[in-house]
């Protein structure tokens, strides 16, 4: 593993910032308590790489590693939380490889972070599965246990497609500002509640059923496909993974447990899907970023949305997805 030259910068809009560097240090910059909610992604262990960086946790080399690593930025976050107030958390459940771990099969990831949350002082607070698609996720993975092919040779060897999970984390303490949400004309309306409260979210991909059968409790409208563009973000010959995060699960957290004006945090920007929506719904946002390349495009991302909401006719979130 390379130990890449590590590069550290800044750059600043419009109730944004984006900080180059490692969220193990550059956290420490942030003032405490100056953090009204945290939304992020962490890498899931060494599941995926990202870059070859000694300081990325996608590289740690056994999962105690990576918690031990991950475990500086948790603390962080709860540093610069303040009392009462949220962290989400996006995770999968991680598939075992049986040239590496000599079976097939999941580890707990979920639970892995859910403790580590906990022993850095969090309280978890809830959670929701959002749902995918099992044959979108086939496609994608090329995993075994969802193939047609093994279903037909030998169903034992078949499990379930893997669904993503909103961990929901409270710093404890008494929150000092409440997030009011009107019944009818607020952020979150009662409707809106109705339906967010569900357990599950859904991407409605057909009518909101699957095999006929209506799914209920869900969540209709998270959609998969909906992220910002990652092509500017790979480099030259690069075959690093990259996933941005939903921007409909990052939007139902940021209106949910924040207020427009205040600061939504992530530990792990990426190409600055956090920030922009953060941006987008009158937050400030604050994101951090190990790799240069990912980094600079979350610049230009942001750059462009200030660009766009300075004119008269205001960007929807919709069009997010054209941003290269």
């Amino acid at each position: 593993m390379s130990t890449d030259l590590y590069l550290e910068d800044e750059a600043h809009g419009d109730m944004w910032s984006l900080l180059l560097g490692d969220s193990c240090t550059r956290l420490a910059e942030l003032a405490t308590g100056s953090v009204d909610l945290s939304v992020c992604s962490p890498p899931f262990d060494s599941l995926y790489t990202y870059s070859p960086s000694a300081r990325d946790l996608g590289n740690s080399a056994t999962r105690g590693e990576f918690l031990d690593h991950y475990g500086y930025v948790i603390a962080e976050q709860l540093r610069v939380t303040k009392p009462g107030r949220v962290a989400c958390v996006h995770v999968q459940q991680v598939a075992t490889k049986k040239a590496v771990d000599g079976y097939s099969g999941l580890t707990d990831f979920r639970g892995d972070v859910i403790r580590a949350f906990q022993g850095a002082g969090w309280l978890f607070h809830g959670e929701v599965t959002v749902w995918k698609d099992p044959q979108a996720q086939s496609i994608r993975t090329k995993a075994h246990a969802l193939a047609f092919q093994t279903k037909n040779r030998d169903s034992a060897g078949t499990r379930p497609a893997l669904a993503d999970y909103l961990l929901k984390f409270v710093k404890p303490g008494d929150n000092a500002v409440p997030i009011p949400h009107h019944a009818t004309r607020g952020e979150v309306t009662n409707d809106d509640w109705i339906e967010w409260a569900s357990p599950i979210w859904f991407d409605r991909t057909d009518g909101g059923t699957v095999g006929g059968e209506q799914l209920a409790p869900v969540w209709l409208d998270i959609k998969e496909t909906r992220t910002l563009n990652v092509r500017a973000g790979r480099e030259h010959a690069d075959e690093r993974h990259i996933c941005p995060l939903q921007l409909d699960f990052i939007e139902r957290c940021i209106r949910l447990w924040s207020n427009p004006g205040e600061t939504v945090l992530t530990p792990f920007a990426g190409i600055g899907s956090e920030v922009f929506v953060a941006r987008k719904l009158g937050r400030r946002g604050v994101g951090v970023e190990l790799k240069p390349s990912y980094w600079r495009t979350a610049v230009d991302n942001l750059r462009r949305l200030d660009a766009e909401l300075d004119t008269p006719a205001l960007l929807d979130l919709d069009g997010a997805a054209a941003f290269s």
